[in-house]
């Protein structure tokens, strides 16, 4: 949601940042790559309890995340495997924070298994839909707003993190909107493909 309606008012910061990094000699796919091993440093810090730089690195992460597209657009070098890299290690970097936190906090395991099946789902119907339909839009592919995007994953990643005597309420808020987001996908997926 934060994705699709609030990306206006920072797309000129992460467009600059593009710029700049196009202007140093950088590739998109080079940003997407080092988006994903910040991202991994990230979960291992959530290992070694290390809460605060882990969500900083998430973040740094996330904001490169962002500008490896702007930069493929601003350079006109949109790729399919610069998308399914984007895409692909978007959840590894996800599922290294869970994986962390499932080791740390074993009372959660179940919780946190939930989750990622939930991710599962609203990301097997929001990939599926993006091949299926014949719009395209911004991005290199459709791409289905819902309630749990990107930005809201990564705040509740970070909330999960910071608070972990809390990670019981702020995952099950996580998996509840995954879930209402992938039948909100399914719903649109409908009325689009049917």
């Amino acid at each position: 949601m934060l994705d699709t309606h609030a990306r206006k008012y920072v797309q000129p910061i992460i467009r600059d940042t593009a710029r700049s990094c196009l202007k140093m000699g950088l590739n998109p796919n080079q940003v997407t790559w080092a988006a994903w091993v910040i991202g991994m440093g990230a979960g291992m810090l959530v290992y070694f309890e290390r809460p605060i730089l882990a969500v900083f690195l998430l973040w740094v992460s996330g904001y490169l995340d962002a500008v490896d597209g702007s930069m493929a657009r601003e350079a006109n070098r949109m790729s399919a495997w610069g998308t399914l890299l984007d895409i692909t290690f978007d959840r590894i970097v996800e599922l290294g924070i869970i994986i962390s936190l499932a080791i740390r906090h074993p009372h959660s395991q179940l919780l946190l298994l939930l989750l990622t099946a939930s991710i599962v789902f609203s990301m097997t119907v929001f990939l599926t839909v993006g091949a299926l339909s014949e719009k395209k839009g911004l991005k290199s592919f459709y791409y289905q707003a819902g309630l749990a995007e990107r930005t809201e994953g990564l705040i509740l990643l970070s909330l999960m993190t910071l608070f972990p005597k809390d990670l019981l309420w702020s995952t099950g808020l996580f998996l509840v909107m995954e879930v209402l987001t992938g039948l909100q996908r399914m719903g649109e997926a409908k009325r689009l493909l049917a």
